[in-house]
């Protein structure tokens, strides 16, 4: 009957199957990458921040007009960012940890600490030590000496990763500063901004093994060897996710989960968000799981979509199959909005016009990858918010930065009396300046659980 009910929609032209071949980058991963131990994973972090540091930075410098940049820190209370600019391993900011990065005249940036101990080879120190007070007077004296005019402090109103200098340093700064410095002092939010988000040819050599990792654990996690259809619950495959990451030595940025939809659920056209917890898995069921891994400090952040047959199934419905297909139809649409220079709003108001066009329901709320999982860069969309989003949605697409392609479809399938289904998809790419990039291929075929 339902087999009927597809054919006569397909005639009708109410229902168009696409196959999920004419989908580019799709991939499946069916082994899992070599991944690093902690003690290997130190020489191509240290590598790629010392990489950044000589030939990425100076460039930023640049773009944001500063002839100086300031990164001051205390142990435990670091800047978020701290993190990114110095080798590993480094567990802490010791006492207080002042970085400095200063323009000389051929452009190239100039690095080390007003601290009490260097950090590694990368910033060496120019402090002989003494009292807390003769340090925040050395940094004065270093600041004369080279008269900077533009002087960046990570001091933001608006975004969270450039606002990382406490008041109590920001305080101390000011009272030692000689007055005309003071009145040099600029937000480096520009600076930071792009800093994180700018993806450097050495990372984006590995970049696509941390994706494939994340998505070779939920391969694992969608199938049989976790998963006994009328026995297994969502908080048990969500639990094997994350210690299938503990296993690997891997850190995620948030916990796993994942959620049920099933046939007889009272969804709507309108619903937000479809799929519960907290079910024991059975036959027929479609699965969701959303999951975020940082791996040679770089985060991913992946959803993807299982279906569990019922007996006497060899194959997904027909109608999940063109489900998934018009997520990826959304998918193609959002990523061919990508232009050099378009903000995250008008890229979220395009894909939201091309999609009415081609009468596909979705939501579309698109973030940066990069150090952190939801990271600094133009905002596309927010679950929440289908219109502009102020600041963040006004950023800019600039080339080789990462993105973690996210959203759903809504749409109706036969084969459950067209009950409505609820797509979620979510894949790490980058966009080179003209195309976007999957990092590790993306879903285009479901995951099977017999």
């Amino acid at each position: 009957m339902k087999t009927l009910l597809s054919s006569l929609l397909v005639c009708l032209g109410l229902w168009t199957p696409v196959a999920a071949e004419q989908f580019s980058q799709g991939r499946e991963i069916s082994e899992m990458p070599d991944v690093l131990s902690f003690k290997d994973r130190v020489a191509p972090i240290n590598d790629m921040v010392t990489d950044r540091l000589d030939n990425l930075l100076p460039q930023l410098m640049r773009e944001a007009d500063l002839d100086m940049w300031l990164v001051v820190n205390r142990e435990y209370g670091e800047d978020r960012l701290f993190y990114t600019l110095v080798p590993q391993p480094t567990f802490a900011a010791r006492r207080t940890t002042i970085l400095v990065f200063a323009k000389q005249e051929d452009g190239s940036i100039e690095r080390f600490s007003v601290s009490r101990y260097p950090i590694g080879e990368l910033y060496p120190t120019v402090w002989e030590g003494g009292t807390l007070q003769d340090q925040w007077q050395r940094l004065a004296e270093v600041v004369a000496e080279r008269d900077p005019q533009r002087i960046g402090i990570n001091i933001s109103k608006d975004w969270a990763l450039a606002d990382g200098l406490s008041i109590g340093l920001h305080q101390q700064l000011v009272k030692y500063l000689p007055k005309k410095y003071e009145q040099r002092l600029v937000s480096a939010e520009n600076l930071v901004v792009r800093w994180l988000e700018t993806r450097s040819d050495k990372e984006l050599n590995v970049y696509p093994q941390a994706v494939t990792i994340a998505r070779r654990v939920i391969a694992e996690a969608f199938s049989n060897k976790v998963i006994t259809p009328g026995a297994t619950t969502t908080d048990d495959v969500a639990w094997y996710i994350r210690e299938r990451f503990e296993e690997l030595q891997l850190r995620p940025w948030f916990q796993p989960y994942v959620n049920i939809q099933r046939q007889g659920d009272d969804t709507k056209k309108d619903d937000v968000y479809m799929g519960k917890s907290d079910r024991v898995i059975l036959p027929g069921d479609v699965l969701h799981t959303d999951v975020g891994i940082c791996y040679l400090n770089l985060c991913t952040d992946t959803q993807e979509m299982g279906y569990v047959l019922k007996l006497g199934e060899t194959d997904v419905p027909q109608g999940l199959k063109n489900a998934l297909a018009i997520g990826n139809r959304w998918q193609d649409i959002l990523t061919s909005n990508f232009k050099t220079g378009l903000t995250g709003n008008e890229i979220l108001a395009n894909t939201i016009k091309d999609s009415k066009a081609a009468n596909i329901l979705s939501s579309t709320y698109t973030h940066p990858l990069g150090f952190v999982g939801h990271a600094s860069g133009p905002t596309i969309g927010m679950w929440d918010n289908q219109g502009p989003t102020p600041v963040q949605g006004d950023w800019p697409l600039y080339a080789n930065t990462a993105y973690a392609i996210e959203g759903n479809i809504k749409t109706q399938v036969p084969e459950w009396d067209n009950q409505w289904v609820q797509i979620k998809l979510e894949q790490g790419a980058v966009f080179d300046g003209k195309e976007v990039w999957y990092l590790a291929g993306r879903q285009t075929t479901w995951h099977v659980i017999r």
